[in-house]
């Protein structure tokens, strides 16, 4: 137990430092009004995907045996697959196309490569997995699509769009279409892939409790 309250307390540590020197970071540089700025902040998927991380690990920390239903066990996993996605696009896709130095370069770091892989391995290791099922997948997805939809309607108003593959200034509405439909594609494939490592997982406990 002192391992999983270890890496708990690194992922909420790290997780809130981070979040905070970015909304720092973002309103020093800011292009905007603070107002809009921080609307601009929370904008960002990799920022929503981290606060519940962070908030998450925070909560397994302090709950004292309470049961909050927003962290139990299947939300926990979909968190998870959030931030996978956000370490795997920004590093195959959105890394080449900013480089960024000095402090920002290390909150990029830990947003989008070092946190996602502390929670990764913290699901993996510690999260038990014998209550997943496919079936949780499709709530799972009503996160990401519906952030999708708010920051478009958003982006028609402000003409503000926080990544390029969904700005339709740039790229139009049937490219962004496009993506928008690849990102949810993303997220169901790595939403399978959990839910049948969880799966996997159990069977090979069950497997070794029947042999003992």
């Amino acid at each position: 137990m002192r391992g999983k309250q270890t890496v708990l307390i690194i992922i909420a540590v790290l997780g809130w430092l981070t979040l905070f020197t970015q909304l720092y970071l973002i309103i020093e540089n800011r292009q905007a009004s603070i107002p809009e700025t921080i609307i601009r902040y929370f904008s960002f998927f990799t920022i929503l995907s981290n606060i519940l991380v962070a908030a998450s690990a925070t909560y397994l920390l302090l709950k004292n045996n309470t049961v909050n239903p927003l962290f139990d066990v299947k939300n926990i996993t979909a968190i998870t697959v959030y931030i996978t996605v956000v370490g795997l696009v920004y590093n195959i896709i959105l890394r080449q196309l900013w480089h960024p130095q000095g402090l920002q370069k290390w909150v990029d770091e830990s947003l989008h490569t070092i946190i996602p892989v502390l929670f990764i391995a913290f699901w993996f290791i510690y999260v038990p997995k014998s209550v997943l099922q496919w079936k949780h997948i499709f709530k799972w997805l009503l996160f990401p699509f519906l952030y999708l939809i708010i920051i478009l309607i958003r982006g028609n108003f402000s003409d503000y769009y926080p990544y390029p593959f969904i700005n339709v200034t740039g790229i139009g509405y049937q490219a962004t279409f496009i993506n928008c439909m690849g990102m949810i594609i993303v997220f169901i494939l790595f939403s399978l892939l959990f839910v049948a490592i969880g799966k996997m997982k159990n069977k090979r406990i069950q497997k070794i409790n029947s042999i003992l």
